[in-house]
Formats: C-alpha cells, structure tokens, sequence
C-alpha cells in the first residue's frame, strides 16, 4: 500500500524537524554541474564502445591501457567541474541536521566533497584515487595536469587500477552497510536524481519507508520509486532542495 502524501509545506516541516536525515544521490545532481551520466560520457572516440569494454575486470584486464585512457578523461572532466547548488544545498542541510545526518552517494565525480560535505559514503567509489591490484592501498591521483596513467603504489609499486566499482563487482561492504543502516534509521530520506533501477542503491527507500519514515523523491523525470512516496518533486536536484530547504525563497 502506498504511504500517504505530503505537501511541500508538510514535508519541509517534517525536514526541519528531523534528527535523522539520510539522502541518496545520483547523476541528477551532478548534471548541473555539467557532469555527463556515464553512457552520456561515451561519445566522440568512446561512442563505439559499450560500457562493459570499458567499466568490467575483463575489459582491464584485456586491455589496461585503454581503459585507464578513459577514466583519465573522466577525471579530467569532474576536476574542471564546480560543485552547483544542490550539492551546497545539501552541506546546509548537513549542518541544519549535524550527527544525524548520512549522504550516499552513487556518483564517482567527488563533488559532494569538495562542496563541503563532511563524510559521504561513495557507494561505487570514486575517480579521485586509485587502489593498488596488488596491496590494495588506495591513493589519491595527482592533478589532472601532472597525472600520467596508469598510477603506481606508493607502498609497493604495483600498478594501480581506478577506485571504482565495474560491472560485475559487489559494493564495497562497509559502504553498504553504513547506507543501510543510515536509511533504515531515518526519520526522513530523501533520494535525489536516481532513477531507482540500479540495486542494491535502488532498495535503500524501501528500507526507510518499512521502519515508518518519510521519503521524498527530486528527479525530473518518474520513476519506480516515485508512486511509493509520500512527496515526489518533478524538479530538478537544487530546485527541489531550494522548495524544501529555503520554501520562502523558493
């Protein structure tokens, strides 16, 4: 059974009230800053091939280079982005709530970070670093300007391999772990530019909804999620949080 609806008004009280905030995120928040969704960044050179020849252990393994050419320009790209509103809408949000306040994250481009976030959990890691294919120790990449592919550990000096999760890897466990326990605690969820196909990000709604919370859904566009909330804003990310956070600026 679907959960009664709130009003923009009520749902921002509800917000406002809450000690304990969990919020998803996904490439619609990043679109503002200019940031392409991953099959979106397969254009020019990159159009002709799928994702999985590009984003799966077999397709690194088969060819590291090429695949390392391709998230060097990815990384290039988020570094010369800026985070947008919605990214510092949800640092005030932070604020507002402190302790109890959780960001996921499926994004990869490290934006939340540099707004200002204190913690996000990076569900499928990030193009900021590197994790060794031998030791596994994980270090950030030089400047864009200064970053020559493929990075080498500082530990051991084996090749490292992007710090991200491809197609046919699992989550890392304990950021798994951390968003479901910060749903499953949440008075109120809110889950941001996703389009609530991708599991095991796509249940996590689900968890705040079967402990009795709020959840509130921004995207554009309708998805599987939007009929099973109380409040879903056709809005864009920093739209839609400007309504809930700032309703007398908005």
């Amino acid at each position: 059974m679907a959960p009664s609806s709130l009003s923009v008004a009520e749902a921002a009280a509800r917000l406002r009230q809450a000690r304990r905030v969990a919020v998803l995120t996904g490439a619609g928040i990043s679109a503002e800053s200019g940031i392409p969704t991953f099959r979106d960044a397969q254009s020019g050179l990159w159009a002709r091939f799928r994702p999985e020849d590009l984003a799966s252990p077999e397709a690194y393994h088969r060819d590291p280079e090429l695949v390392w050419q391709w998230y060097a320009g990815r990384y290039r790209d988020v570094m010369a982005a800026e985070p947008n509103a919605g990214h510092r809408l949800l640092v005030q949000l932070e604020r507002q709530v402190g302790e109890g306040f959780s960001l996921i994250t499926q994004n990869v481009d490290g934006l939340h970070a540099r707004a200002g976030s204190r913690d996000p959990v990076e569900l499928h890691g990030t193009l900021l670093s590197s994790r060794c294919e031998r030791c596994g120790h994980v270090q950030p990449l030089p400047p864009p300007d200064q970053f020559t592919p493929p990075p080498v550990c500082e530990r051991c000096g084996a090749r490292g391999r992007p710090n991200v999760v491809w197609f046919g890897e699992y989550l890392p466990p304990d950021a798994l772990s951390a968003a479901e326990d910060a749903f499953d605690r949440a008075e109120v969820a809110l889950v941001i530019g996703t389009s609530a196909q991708v599991y095991p990000a796509a249940g996590l709604a689900a968890e705040t909804l079967r402990a009795g919370g709020v959840v509130i859904e921004i995207n554009p566009e309708p998805t599987d999620l939007s009929m099973q909330v109380q409040l879903s804003l056709r809005d864009t990310a920093s739209v839609g949080l400007r309504r809930l956070l700032e309703p007398d600026e908005a």
